[in-house]
């Protein structure tokens, strides 16, 4: 399946000519997988979470936002797929239009696929997902280490975020989202919200 098609329900939800998100067409998709945390205040304030798979970003939106806390498990609810461009979106969503609001970058940066077969042996991240289930390292600015992604209920809808228990230190928990700084511009949701108005 090629981007375009992968990205169908994405462009189907926007009108670009209202709307600054990116359609999807100049992005590389580099070496190692990317991964982005963005806080979204739109109808409900949430974080989105998204990790490149092949040439698209796959998204999860998180209410309560990715925890470095191994004992958080944090409900994840897959949204449509997204083009890599949309790692550097930072902004407003026109009202009226699909997740009108403020958008920041809370945090980005690589990710290491670990899925594993039962005898150990590597596991494409794609089809790890498409399974139910897949681990992955983050090197970010904000998160670090092991996380998994889990379906449960036997739904597509339903999947958890957990981070992987690693060594002594425990990890601390999602930051007020309305406090949060954006790891692009060191803006809050507010501050883009205002600087938006006034351009």
């Amino acid at each position: 399946m090629g981007e375009r098609d992968r990205l169908r329900d994405y462009h189907g939800k926007r009108d670009f000519g209202r709307t600054a998100e990116p359609r999807g067409r100049q992005a590389s998709s580099g070496e190692e997988p990317r991964f982005v945390v963005q806080i979204h205040d739109a109808r409900t304030l949430h974080f989105d979470f998204r990790l490149q798979v092949d040439d698209v970003l796959k998204s999860w939106s998180v209410p309560k936002g990715p925890s470095a806390d191994p004992k958080d498990k944090r409900l994840a609810v897959p949204t449509e797929d997204h083009p890599l461009e949309y790692e550097e979106f930072e902004g407003v969503i026109p009202r009226g239009e699909y997740g009108g609001g403020t958008v920041i970058v809370w945090d980005h940066g690589t990710y290491e696929p670990l899925s594993h077969d039962r005898k150990g042996r590597p596991v494409d991240f794609g089809e790890s997902l498409e399974h139910g289930h897949a681990m992955f390292r983050l090197h970010g600015a904000k998160l670090h280490g092991t996380y998994a992604l889990t379906r449960f209920r036997g739904d597509d809808e339903s999947w958890l975020l957990v981070k992987k228990a690693e060594g002594r230190a425990q990890g601390h928990g999602t930051p007020d989202p309305r406090r949060a700084r954006s790891v692009r511009s060191g803006r809050t949701l507010a501050q883009v919200g205002a600087e938006d108005r006034e351009d």
